[in-house]
């Protein structure tokens, strides 16, 4: 088979990898574990073949250091207590504010 491939001008190389991670444009990625990764070259162009243990991770929001102070100011907590909350809070401030103001 590698022989035949070979004479169509096509090669392939196996990539010793332990995870492979694909960033996507909404800042999600995609994790795969246990990788057989299979890199192949073809007419001039390099491509991959990846199999393996898929899971996937949402995009995290980053914490506005405005969100952040805004929650101090109108709380009076400290910046750890206001940045713990609105993570746990998954961001909404304004639930934060009133979790963080009873």
């Amino acid at each position: 088979m590698q022989g035949m491939l070979k004479k169509m001008g096509i090669s392939q190389e196996e990539i010793d990898a332990s995870r492979v991670i694909i960033e996507k444009t909404d800042n999600s990625r995609i994790i795969i574990d246990n990788p057989s990764v299979t890199k192949i070259k073809m007419q001039g162009q390099e491509t991959f073949q990846i199999a393996g243990d898929i899971s996937e991770e949402s995009a995290k929001e980053e914490t506005s250091e405005e969100d952040i102070k805004m929650i101090i100011e109108k709380t009076g907590v400290s910046e750890e207590i206001a940045r713990e909350t609105l993570e746990k809070n998954n961001g909404d401030l304004a639930e934060t504010i009133l979790e963080l103001s009873k």
